[in-house]
């Protein structure tokens, strides 16, 4: 095959066995016979390996006449569902292209055999018995390109559920529609920043939820409360006439006292003091 070397195993159907047709799984009698097909399995000792198999339709009772289902691929697939699975473990632990290049295959074969795995995982999840979730963006591309993540925190196990594009009242109730009415009014918990879309739709989807802020957003927002509280009684101070004692206070009352250098553990006393 174009130079390399490879090992090819025919593959036989079990003497008397009826094959089983595509689309509703259940045996039928044979129609008739197709050309053989190569079906790329997992590498050994540096040799490409297919197995090669004539193909067969058959005359479904339910189904009309079907290609036949093979068990080691899926539909008209060119790798072994085996060989996917080996490529896309690889493809967690190193780039793609260098997966590609490790077992002389392309990416593009790389790319559908994550593809194919994360369908399955996609098909085959559970989803029952979720409390608490999470919400959280992404930048993914400069120019604010946002992704909204959708993942489960529940104790014991944290796991992405869903991805959405942008970060909007439409895009986040996408999630809720993926996730169903039913689960929704199950959640016990929703953790979020304070992005307002994401408030909205929590409180139109998962009300009944305890809604827990995180601590990051609100310690920001509770620090630029006190910085302009604090800018703003300094300006009145100066147009009273009064001392400036607030002025270059700023990381006196933002930073914890156990990080305060030593000047301003000094002009925090001096603050205190003071009778504002």
């Amino acid at each position: 095959m174009n130079g390399k070397k490879c090992i090819e195993v025919d593959v036989l159907p079990r003497r008397n066995s009826r094959p089983i047709c595509n689309c509703c799984e259940k045996p039928a009698p044979l129609y008739d016979s197709l050309n053989k097909r190569r079906f790329e399995f997992i590498p050994l000792w540096g040799f490409s390996v297919f197995l090669v198999y004539l193909m067969r339709r058959v005359q479904c009772s339910d189904c009309g006449v079907r290609i036949e289902r093979v068990p080691w691929a899926r539909g008209k697939r060119e790798l072994t569902d085996t060989y996917q699975q080996f490529l896309a473990h690889w493809a967690k632990k190193l780039p793609w292209k260098e997966v590609a290049a490790s077992f002389h295959t392309s990416w593009e074969k790389v790319f559908h055999a994550v593809e194919y795995v994360v369908q399955w995982g996609l098909e085959h999840r559970d989803l029952s018995n979720i409390t608490a979730i999470g919400v959280d963006e992404i930048a993914w591309r400069k120019g604010h390109k946002y992704l909204t993540l959708a993942y489960q925190i529940d104790a014991g196990k944290t796991r992405l559920l869903w991805i959405g594009k942008d970060r909007t009242v439409k895009t986040f109730l996408g999630f809720f529609r993926f996730f169903g009415e039913q689960r929704s009014q199950a959640l016990k918990f929703i953790c979020s920043d304070m992005w307002k879309p994401y408030l909205k739709v929590i409180e139109k989807k998962a009300g009944q939820a305890i809604h827990i802020l995180d601590r990051f957003h609100i310690a920001a927002k509770l620090n630029k409360a006190i910085d302009e509280v604090r800018a703003d009684e300094h300006r009145q101070m100066k147009k009273a006439g009064h001392e400036p004692v607030l002025k270059n206070s700023r990381w006196c009352l933002l930073k914890r006292k156990e990080n305060l250098a030593e000047k301003q553990e000094i002009k925090l006393k001096e603050i205190l003091r003071y009778n504002l």
